[in-house]
């Protein structure tokens, strides 16, 4: 039997057939993707083929077909261990608010770069905008900028007052759509605003450290009524990216990539390099300063990476 797994426990799996039917199932003791090492072997929007358990109600799954894509991140403070998010997305939405908590440049980079890395478009939305006064005003407008002027899209939302949800609604319409952002963004309350009949989960801030409360377990997928399906994911704290090769990661910053023909070295990596097309922009303000930083930090991580595994 063929399906899509909707929700992953760690140890079972909810598996929706074409036909809509669901069955929980499990993998065999062995299992494990070619190439892939991860805490999670499947994935939430992963396409399996499975059998029935003789005499049971459960299911084994026998093999997963090949990923179009997926979102993998790596935990920061483990950073051999690697959780692959979702599969075979459309479109990826990244939730992002200026305060009560803050979404930084650091976070939306790493997140971008991800997705640029396995294909994904992403779109920025910016929630709780009913809460900004003039000055914040501003600044979202400025912040935005850094990533409308690279080629991103920006949507100012607000899930309680429903501003552009019906504008989501079509970005999503017969898509597999991903929802990720930091907890206590406001994404179970905006998924909820898109489709009012799941009736997901929601938390207020923490006062004391400004965060969100985790309020979604474990990645889902859920059918929409008007087309296509939502993938709802677990707030995440931190975004640590996985197996980027420093001679690569300038391809997954859109505004650097543009630039590289015109570098003097072909391998340029835009750090200390003479005549780099990339540095030159960055010093005539051509480029984002918080851009080139995430750039470099993601460069110095990916060294430090290489280290360990020559020396371990």
């Amino acid at each position: 039997m063929n399906g899509i797994v909707t929700k992953s426990t760690g140890s079972w799996y909810s598996v929706r057939t074409e036909e809509g039917l669901m069955y929980q199932c499990r993998i065999p003791g062995k299992f494990r993707m070619k190439g892939i090492k991860s805490t999670n072997p499947i994935a939430v929007g992963d396409e399996v083929i499975f059998e029935m358990e003789p005499q049971k109600e459960t299911g084994i799954v026998k093999e997963i077909k090949e990923r179009r894509n997926f979102i993998v991140r790596k935990s920061v403070n483990l950073s051999k261990q690697t959780h692959i998010i979702a599969s075979n997305i459309d479109v990826a939405f990244l939730v992002v608010t200026l305060h009560n908590p803050e979404t930084t440049t650091t976070f939306i980079d790493r997140f971008l770069a991800t997705a640029e890395a396995y294909s994904i478009p992403t779109i920025l939305l910016f929630n709780k905008v009913d809460t900004h006064d003039i000055e914040m005003d501003e600044y979202r407008a400025a912040f935005q900028y850094i990533y409308t002027s690279i080629g991103y899209s920006c949507i100012d939302v607000s899930a309680k007052e429903g501003t552009n949800i019906e504008q989501i609604k079509t970005l999503m319409k017969d898509k597999v759509s991903l929802f990720s952002g930091h907890s206590g963004v406001g994404k179970s309350t905006l998924v909820n605003a898109l489709e009012p009949g799941l009736n997901l989960k929601t938390k207020e801030i923490s006062e004391q450290h400004q965060q969100g409360q985790h309020t979604t377990t474990f990645a889902e997928m859920h059918p929409l009524s008007f087309g296509g399906y939502i993938i709802d994911t677990p707030g995440i704290r931190g975004f640590g990216v996985v197996d980027f090769n420093k001679y690569e990661v300038t391809d997954y910053f859109p505004e650097f990539f543009k630039l590289k023909s015109a570098c003097k070295f072909n391998n340029c990596i835009h750090v200390d390099e003479p005549k780099c097309a990339v540095k030159k922009a960055l010093e005539e303000g051509l480029v984002s300063e918080t851009r080139y930083e995430s750039y470099v930090q993601l460069l110095e991580e990916e060294e430090e990476n290489y280290r360990q595994d020559i020396f371990k």
